[in-house]
């Protein structure tokens, strides 16, 4: 658990990842005095940084020492152990909803979708963020091989290919007037190698990358799918 937090609190610490936060909130538009739920919290730092912007910030973890950790850093926010798909939250009782890096995780993200449905309040509004992990760029001198091992991890994952699918995915579930934006984190330092040994251990190919890292020429591009939409006001 500590390795895996510190690798999510140094990519978190990316500003890339910093001003994506900060556009999901925009998004979501005024909820100032609002209940907005964040599924999929992990540690809890979107949360802390919802109530700092004067929301009632809600978090939502399946993993309980995720949300442990999030109680001890963040002690007056309000954290549950609960699946994205079955939100302990009542119909209609929350005007934003904000899922991030969590529906690649799930077997039916389109549960999930329409649970969000469920809790908003009519007219409310759903951001969607996150990779599509068959799409992240690596210059490497063995193309094949980076591909291969690519689609090798993408495999491993239930919906690795959710995020180019946002859109549709909140259209099928009865949202309205999606705004799509595609922003891409490039990493060229220590960052790109770490994301690298998430994909794969095979160490012939991360020594390419290593020595590409110690001579300043390792890329890594991965888009990130950003996208809103606002339930109908008459459900």
């Amino acid at each position: 658990m500590s390795s895996l937090l510190a690798a999510l609190d140094a990519a978190d610490a990316q500003p890339v990842a910093v001003e994506l936060r900060a556009r999901s909130y925009e998004l979501l538009g005024d909820f100032t005095g609002r209940t907005v739920v964040d599924a999929g919290c992990g540690s809890g730092r979107a949360v802390a940084e919802l109530a700092e912007r004067g929301a009632h910030a809600i978090g939502v973890d399946l993993d309980p020492e995720m949300i442990a950790v999030a109680r001890e850093r963040w002690p007056a926010g309000e954290f549950h152990v609960a699946d994205a798909c079955e939100l302990p939250l009542e119909t209609g009782s929350v005007s934003c909803y904000r899922a991030e890096k969590v529906l690649h995780t799930l077997a039916d993200p389109l549960r999930a979708v329409l649970e969000a449905r469920r809790v908003l309040v009519p007219g409310g509004r759903a951001v969607l963020l996150g990779q599509d992990w068959d799409m992240i760029a690596i210059d490497s001198d063995e193309p094949e091989t980076t591909r291969r091992l690519v689609h090798a991890k993408a495999d491993l994952l239930p919906s690795p290919r959710i995020a180019r699918r946002y859109r549709n995915l909140l259209l099928d579930a009865g949202f309205t007037d999606p705004v799509v934006e595609v922003h891409t984190g490039v990493f060229t330092d220590g960052t790109a190698l770490t994301l690298l040994q998430r994909i794969t251990d095979e160490g012939r190919w991360l020594a390419e990358q290593a020595e590409r890292a110690r001579a300043n020429r390792i890329l890594v591009a991965v888009p990130m799918f950003l996208v809103a939409a606002q339930k109908l006001r008459h459900q």
